[in-house]
């Protein structure tokens, strides 16, 4: 299988960092920020970069969706997963376009209050998981995978 990992950096990125058992046995790229931590932290990854910021940026999100249409058409994966943030919501939208499968996670730190890029991505979701029962609450058809990190 063929997967794109889609996170923002920090916490985000972490927690799909974290699910290196699983992505390791798929060919992956990664779409993210170029910050220097994350270039370590991804060093011998294929990745490609996304613009910053990207909360409640409307310019950044329209190039986010230029880079989501362009790298999503290059790669053409079988599957696009994302811990968030607001750079999932590009990817998500071109990916339902072009009949990818989505799976989003809600991060970690969320536990009573939903994410806003949860809440816009929950519709194009194919699979959508949660680390916190009390994510399930905002999330009814979630499943609950317990914490990553």
């Amino acid at each position: 299988m063929k997967i794109i990992l889609v996170a923002s950096a920090g916490g985000h990125l972490a927690q799909l960092i974290a699910l290196d058992k699983f992505w390791k046995q798929h060919e992956r790229s990664w779409v993210t920020f170029r910050l220097p931590e994350v270039e370590a932290a991804l060093s011998g990854e294929k990745v490609d970069w996304a613009y910053f910021p990207t909360t409640r940026n409307i310019p950044n999100a329209i190039r986010n969706l230029g880079v989501a249409w362009k790298v999503l058409r290059r790669e053409r994966p079988d599957t696009i997963i994302s811990s968030g943030a607001a750079v999932a919501v590009p990817f998500f939208i071109v990916g339902k376009l072009l009949g990818m499968k989505t799976v989003f996670m809600e991060p970690y730190d969320r536990i009573t209050m939903p994410t806003l890029s949860a809440r816009m991505c929950y519709p194009m979701t194919d699979l959508f998981v949660v680390q916190w029962d009390e994510q399930q609450k905002a999330f009814p058809e979630s499943v609950n995978i317990g914490a990553v990190l």
